[in-house]
């Protein structure tokens, strides 16, 4: 099957699924449609185990957005299509291209579905072609309609056949469903790679080439590799001694300068939050350090131990630090329960020590700076996976409810996905929170399948 046989296979199942329909359970089984046909049609590409992952990492997630249908699991499955068919069609390139390769497309797209030429097969008409139109199609119908007007008037039954039936079709949005498909389907299976992406893709490989390996170049022109190579002996060890202090005085006011009291706790608040952006902020800037002194054939330095033993200091500094700030998150959610907020502090601090391991890597193994912007961009593919495929609104409710924290009505009702636990603990009220949650169960229960969340129907609304 040709690409322009997909596209227009795709189109018009994407119209089918999304016309007259809102995004739901459509959207999945459009999903899992493009999976298939990868599968089917470019098997002979899975040349190792990384694609059977893709495969099953995309069902999984076309499972999750038909179940909750939330932002979370859209972008698990869009980012799951996309790695799909990126490491189907173009596995000589770097995953992390394909985000510069998609934002490009977005735009290309648009102008590249125009230039028919490009991407529909030239046919050549000749007269036989036009013969057989003229013999098998104009000629036969002419008769047809010439014959069923004589019958017509002979039979008012006959006549009935054909008549009276009316088109329930709106037409605007057939059509822009159908270009908003073939847009879609156009992008997926024909986007434009540009040439530079085969011309860096050298530079994003994980190891050194043995070129770079002897090659040694200072960052500035006006210092040697000497004087460089001391510069980053004195930074870091500066470093290291501020993030100590840092470290020391973080943790006094975190957990020794004030009363842990619900009262002073509450006012703390706002203080916590810009602490751990603070951390966030420090931890991406000391993985920019090392980034910096560990750059090409730096790595291979024969004089640079002491250089290497203090980044690996200050790697493991920073993972105190954040450890540190994940006890104190910890100790905050006993106090007042969980939220998606400190649940989401959870998962920047679990990337940020992901990061600083592979940062460790990095230098222990002399990798390439791209390898761990490679290794960071599937950590936080799989990231979005794990959040797409567990119900944080109910786990939260859960969790609140065991520990009698952050139980208030209204919280737990502005939480997504928690109506069965809630209404448990609950007793049953006529208030207009109850009313108004009830009312939002029936409207996604009462739309058509296509456009539903498969978790509402697990739902018994009481009426």
């Amino acid at each position: 099957m040709k690409k322009h046989h997909l596209i227009f296979a795709s189109s018009a199942i994407f119209t089918l699924l999304f016309y007259n329909e809102s995004v739901g359970v459509n959207l999945a089984i459009f999903g899992l449609v493009l999976i298939l046909l990868v599968c089917y049609f470019f098997q002979d590409r899975f040349t190792n185990r990384s694609h059977l992952v893709l495969v099953i990492a995309s069902v999984l997630s076309c499972l999750a957005f038909a179940w909750y249908g939330d932002f979370v699991s859209f972008l698990a499955l869009v980012f799951s299509l996309i790695f799909l068919q990126f490491q189907t069609q173009n596995s000589e390139l770097k995953i992390i291209q394909s985000f510069p390769v998609v934002l490009i497309n977005l735009f290309a797209s648009l102008g590249r579905l125009l230039l028919f030429n490009q991407w529909l097969p030239k046919r050549k008409v000749d007269n036989y072609i036009a013969k057989k139109i003229i013999a098998y199609c104009i000629i036969p119908a002419f008769f047809l309609v010439l014959f069923y007007v004589v019958y017509s008037f002979g039979s008012d039954h006959f006549s009935g056949l054909f008549t009276g039936y009316e088109l329930d079709l709106n037409g605007t949005q057939f059509i822009l469903m159908l270009l908003l498909g073939l847009y879609v389907s156009f992008s997926f299976w024909n986007y434009w790679v540009p040439d530079f992406c085969n011309d860096v893709n050298s530079k994003l490989d994980n190891d050194f080439s043995a070129e770079n390996k002897v090659q040694q170049q200072p960052t500035f022109s006006f210092l040697d590799l000497d004087f460089e190579r001391k510069s980053g002996e004195i930074t870091l060890i500066l470093l290291n001694l501020m993030l100590l202090i840092f470290i020391a005085t973080y943790n006094y006011e975190q957990f020794f300068e004030t009363m842990a009291t619900p009262a002073v706790m509450s006012k703390l608040s706002a203080a916590t939050h810009e602490r751990v952006n603070a951390v966030v902020f420090s931890i991406v800037m000391a993985v920019g350090v090392v980034l910096f002194y560990f750059k090409g054939g730096f790595n291979f330095d024969a004089k640079s131990k002491n250089l290497i033993r203090l980044a690996k200091i200050w790697i493991f500094l920073n993972a105190i630090l954040i450890i540190s700030t994940s006890i104190k998150n910890s100790e905050y959610v006993s106090y007042f329960g969980l939220t998606y907020k400190r649940l989401g502090v959870y998962a920047f601090l679990i990337l940020g020590l992901i990061g600083l391991l592979f940062t460790f890597f990095k230098i222990a193994k002399q990798k390439t700076n791209a390898y761990l912007f490679n290794q960071m961009v599937w950590c936080f593919y799989g990231m979005l996976l794990l959040c797409s495929f567990v119900n944080w609104g109910d786990l939260i409710t859960t969790y609140n409810i065991a520990v009698n924290k952050g139980v208030e009505p209204e919280y737990l009702n502005s939480l997504d996905f928690n109506e069965a636990y809630r209404e448990r603990y609950f007793p049953a009220t006529n208030n207009e929170i109850d009313l108004e949650n009830d009312g939002d169960v029936l409207y996604e229960q009462n739309k058509s399948f296509l456009s539903k969340a498969l978790y509402y129907e697990s739902i018994t609304v009481k009426k």
